[in-house]
């Protein structure tokens, strides 16, 4: 309850604020009439001139653009009615305000230039219908005017930076889910595989007698290879293109020698440490550590700019520890194709790990990752 009441007021009270500040605007114009510079309309002309300023910002969702410019096209007509109102209320002085603001964070930045043209040249229709103010003024007005569409301006291109990355890291975290469900199944399709080819070759040693035991292993044949189908016809439609079915086994930390030749290869020099006593891993925590140091690397040579780079891959009783660390920006890299730090985080947080990221102290980047030694049922 609490969450949609946030929401609501999240979303209605700049809706509010107009609603206050149109009633705020109708007692201010009934309770100081009379005066050398108020308006010599009736109130009952000149309340529905202000609802008409005003009210339109109530629809600036539905019409972002044309919403706004309605209500600064209401204060140039309501100026030919009376020259008076406009300038004498603080509370349509402020909707003007709000006008520009709302017009700078308008995301096409044409139509916000050209609403603050148009604003400008109402607000000069109004300066000439006023009898009592010096047209003198209508500068600082102008200066005003353009202060809060900046504003806007600078705070909409933020809103909008922000929710491009957000985005991003979505299709990130999503194109990571879709990679690592890829080859998982890889990896459990590598496994069923075998274990319907052993259950082939123990059932052709059977004796003629063993007619049970040959039953039993025909239904596992038969089960691996259905399941093996299946497995293909789900997951199919997760495959690029460029991908072929991999029956082959999935890298492990036991291939990191090849890896690091390659990246040696590529002129970047690799200084590789095991530590402790290599333990069998589960396929999926295995593939995960690999990926995890495959992507240090990648980072450290195409972003990070690094000369040298240090894996170590540390075996403890309980899990494994790889660190990735280089002499580099000391900035966090990533191929801009989503498998960078967020995809990282993605696929060791499915397993139960730890992910540390950050600038060393002496320079660099350092990429820290813990997993456990089997996955977490």
């Amino acid at each position: 309850m609490r969450n949609r009441v946030w929401a609501w007021v999240r979303r209605y009270w700049f809706d509010a604020v107009v609603l206050l500040g149109a009633t705020l605007a109708s007692l201010e114009l009934a309770l100081n009439r009379g005066g050398p510079y108020s308006p010599t309309k009736p109130l009952w002309q000149l309340v529905p001139l202000m609802l008409l300023m005003m009210l339109p910002l109530l629809a600036r969702r539905q019409f972002p653009f044309g919403a706004l410019v309605a209500s600064a096209l209401a204060f140039a007509t309501a100026s030919f009615v009376d020259g008076r109102l406009v300038p004498f209320s603080f509370f349509l002085f402020l909707t003007v305000l709000a006008v520009c603001f709302l017009l700078g964070m308008l995301a096409q930045r044409r139509q916000a230039l050209v609403g603050l043209g148009i604003v400008l040249i109402c607000a000069t229709v109004v300066a000439g219908n006023d009898p009592t103010s010096p047209f003198g003024e209508l500068f600082f007005i102008f200066l005003a005017f353009v202060a809060c569409w900046l504003g806007g301006f600078g705070l909409g291109l933020k809103f909008r930076q922000v929710t491009a990355a957000e985005e991003r890291a979505d299709r990130a975290v999503a194109e990571e889910r879709a990679r690592i469900a890829r080859e998982l199944h890889d990896v459990v399709a590598h496994g069923i595989s075998v274990m319907t080819v052993q259950a082939g070759a123990v059932r052709r040693l059977l004796r003629p007698e063993q007619e049970r035991e040959r039953a039993a292993l025909e239904t596992i044949e038969q089960t691996g290879r259905e399941a093996l189908a299946e497995m293909r016809r789900m997951v199919g439609v997760m495959k690029h293109p460029e991908e072929a079915p991999a029956l082959a086994p999935q890298p492990g930390l036991a291939h990191l020698d090849r890896l690091v030749a390659r990246a040696r290869q590529a002129g970047l020099p690799v200084e590789l440490t095991i530590e402790g006593t290599p333990a069998a891993l589960a396929p999926g925590i295995d593939l995960a550590a690999y990926r995890v140091v495959q992507e240090g690397l990648t980072n450290a040579r195409k972003h990070a700019g690094a000369k040298r780079v240090e894996v170590v891959v540390r075996y403890e009783a309980d899990g494994v520890e790889l660190t990735v660390a280089d002499d580099g920006r000391g900035a966090a890299g990533g191929d801009g194709s989503g498998h960078g730090l967020v995809g990282m985080r993605e696929r060791i947080g499915l397993y139960g790990g730890e992910l540390e990221a950050g600038p060393r102290p002496a320079g660099g980047y350092e990429l820290r990752v813990r997993l456990p030694v089997a996955a977490e049922s």
